[in-house]
């Protein structure tokens, strides 16, 4: 790197040593931040034209010129070099190239330290948007699918055991709740965050830049921050961020789970499409469900990156320190890794087929009816304990003769306990046991119904907000 593309160095006696640079240098995906970097320089180009640093036509070539740029860097003509150190860097030297002593101006009045903060909590808000979207074509997957099983009865789990029948709809939609907090996460991290950090220069504030709340609404926020050095020196957003990133992996890797139980021979109850599995090189019969795997996978990095952001800030002292750079290299792994998942998810979910036949003949079993029977007892006035207890006697009654709890006969019932009245045989199916949870959030058929109605709202709402950012990327793309 020669002294003239650097940023620093002046009081140096020498040049920094190879080393030193090949650790310093901005990975090569940090230069994903160019357009950022660009837009954020065209709002201080402006800033120092109030100040009175720039002419008018200083300003607008400088604002003219990097437009300029950003159509390069987007077409793939303008690249960085070795001698590059980072994207501000490289930024410069293409201004200064094209404008000479002009271009140099641009300096004045901030610092790597505002400028980085910025162009990475920039970036993030368009791909909060971004990722909110793709979650979303997953969400539209899970809800194709519970409209389409409304009606298909399957065996609720607990302890991964059989315990009450739910209607299939009921189980895919209880994964997509997750999934719309995972976007209202995302929403609430944005509107926390709509705050610049421009202005702040090193740490201090800027003796030049004396209206950021100008550059701040030029860049879509909100408002400046609040204070300087928490300006640059913080990076509870990026940890944040990435937090709503580990969050949604743990409950794409919760569905993934399932989807590879359920595609198990042992489960059998659904059939991935050929288009989204793959096979075995040695194993000719098999189809595997690698996206449910790979997600899985992925799931770790999440909580990987997000760890790695909150033990990178745990003993750093305000403001700036170079270990902030791990904000970059936790939040783009993240974000590429969901960029893969989400698209795969969706169409996973939303090709797979459902063996609604084998689904209802695996909701009886494992007496899954029980606690029809125990609540039963109770609306007789038998106490729930003792109703509790002559379930149990019932059930320990079905295993000894060989029958489930659908074909009991009253005899069987008084055999067991003379509480057991033929009512309770009307309870014993599973159509019955599903409608009887008819309270809000339930398995009901209505409730289930009214559910899809009110997440399909949810999504529509969720999808507005994603399409309607009005940040400067959004406004010049």
């Amino acid at each position: 790197m020669t002294q003239d593309t650097r940023l620093w160095g002046a009081r140096f006696r020498s040049g920094p040593d190879d080393a030193l640079m090949t650790l310093s240098r901005g990975d090569a995906s940090h230069f994903r931040l160019a357009p950022f970097d660009i837009v954020a320089s065209q709002a201080h180009a402006r800033e120092l034209g109030r100040a009175g640093l720039l002419t008018p036509a200083e300003r607008d070539a400088i604002v003219s010129t990097l437009d300029d740029l950003r159509a390069g860097v987007a077409a793939g003509e303008l690249l960085p070099v070795p001698g590059d150190e980072d994207v501000h860097t490289f930024m410069e030297r293409l201004l200064v190239e094209r404008l000479g002593d002009v271009g140099a101006k641009l300096r004045a009045g901030r610092s790597r330290n505002d400028q980085a903060a910025n162009n990475l909590k920039l970036y993030l808000r368009v791909e909060a948007r971004q990722l909110v979207q793709a979650l979303l074509a997953l969400q539209q997957a899970l809800i194709a699918q519970a409209e389409t099983h409304l009606t298909t009865i399957a065996p609720g789990f607990t302890h991964l055991q059989a315990a009450q029948p739910v209607l299939f709809a009921h189980q895919l939609l209880a994964h997509a709740q997750g999934f719309s907090r995972d976007v209202s996460r995302l929403m609430d991290w944005d509107r926390r965050n709509a705050r610049s950090p421009l202005g702040a220069a090193a740490l201090a504030g800027s003796a030049i830049v004396t209206s950021p709340e100008l550059s701040a609404a030029e860049l879509g926020y909100d408002s400046p921050c609040e204070n300087s050095i928490d300006a640059v020196g913080s990076r509870d957003h990026v940890a944040e961020f990435l937090f709503a990133a580990a969050m949604l992996g743990v409950n794409l890797s919760r569905l993934c789970e399932e989807v590879t139980l359920w595609s198990s021979y042992q489960f059998n109850w659904v059939r991935l499409d050929d288009s989204f599995s793959t096979g075995s090189s040695i194993m000719p019969q098999k189809k595997n469900p690698d996206i449910a795997e790979l997600t899985r996978g992925r799931a770790a990095r999440l909580i990987g990156a997000m760890n790695t952001m909150l033990i990178a800030l745990k003993g750093l002292p305000l403001a700036y320190n170079r270990d902030l750079a791990e904000d970059k290299h936790t939040t783009f792994d993240a974000i590429d890794a969901l960029h893969k998942i989400l698209p795969a998810m969706a169409g996973m979910i939303r090709t797979m087929k459902v063996d609604a036949a084998r689904v209802r003949h695996d909701a009886g079993k494992g007496f899954t009816l029980a606690t029809e029977v125990a609540d039963w007892l109770a609306r007789q006035g038998v106490p729930f304990a003792t109703a509790h207890e002559i379930t149990g006697a019932l059930v320990k009654y079905c295993e000894e003769h060989g029958k489930d709890l659908e074909s009991l006969t009253t005899d069987d019932l008084a055999r067991v306990d003379p509480r057991l009245g033929e009512g309770v045989l009307a309870q014993l199916t599973l159509e019955s046991a599903i409608e009887a949870r008819s309270g809000y959030g339930g398995t009901a058929t209505a409730q289930v119904s009214m559910q899809i109605s009110r997440l399909r709202h949810v999504v529509h709402t969720q999808s507005v907000w994603a399409a309607s950012y009005d940040g400067p990327m959004a406004k010049r793309n």
